[in-house]
């Protein structure tokens, strides 16, 4: 494999080098456009753990749109805490405010005994829709987000992939 690699002309490898680089850049413009379009930091999410279940599964995949904002009681959004960068997936079961006066929410996972107050920062009794919403669920596809799970849970998995993927476009032959 290694042999093949150091048979390439520079230019060739140059190529393969740019076309990896090209790959790469076209992931995060495309990230970054969908970002633009529904207004969310993060468009796409991994549901983490199990506790909207059965709505959502472990590993679900989940759709944000961030361009309504006003959310309604039964809605499911995902929201960060401050100073904590895992986003929770949990559905809304009260509103307060709303129209000309700042819409604050009060979330619980479908899975959980009681509501989120102890998972927000502390002080923080709600959360404030413009602040800490990352979007609202509007889609999902079950199961496909795991790979992301065992990413994660396995970090030399990343490290293997990105190795392969990395050797596989530079040793592509054309």
């Amino acid at each position: 494999m290694f042999g093949s690699l150091a048979n390439l002309q520079p230019r060739q490898l140059a190529a393969q080098v740019l076309n990896f680089a090209l790959v790469l850049s076209t992931a995060f413009m495309l990230w970054k456009g969908l970002s633009v379009f529904t207004d969310s930091s993060s468009p796409i999410v991994v549901v983490l753990s199990g506790s909207m279940e059965p709505a959502f599964q472990r590993g679900d995949l989940l759709f944000l749109w961030n361009r309504g904002q006003e959310t309604q009681v039964g809605e499911v959004v995902v929201y960060n805490v401050r100073g904590k960068d895992i986003p929770i997936v949990h559905r809304v079961i009260r509103r307060f405010g709303g129209g000309s006066a700042p819409l604050n929410l009060l979330t619980k996972g479908d899975n959980n005994a009681a509501d989120d107050t102890e998972l927000y920062a502390r002080g923080q009794s709600y959360l404030d829709r413009s602040k800490d919403v990352i979007g609202s669920v509007v889609g999902y596809v079950p199961f496909v987000g795991y790979v992301t799970i065992l990413l994660s849970e396995y970090p030399w998995l990343k490290t293997a992939m990105l190795v392969f993927m990395a050797l596989s476009v530079v040793l592509q032959r054309e």
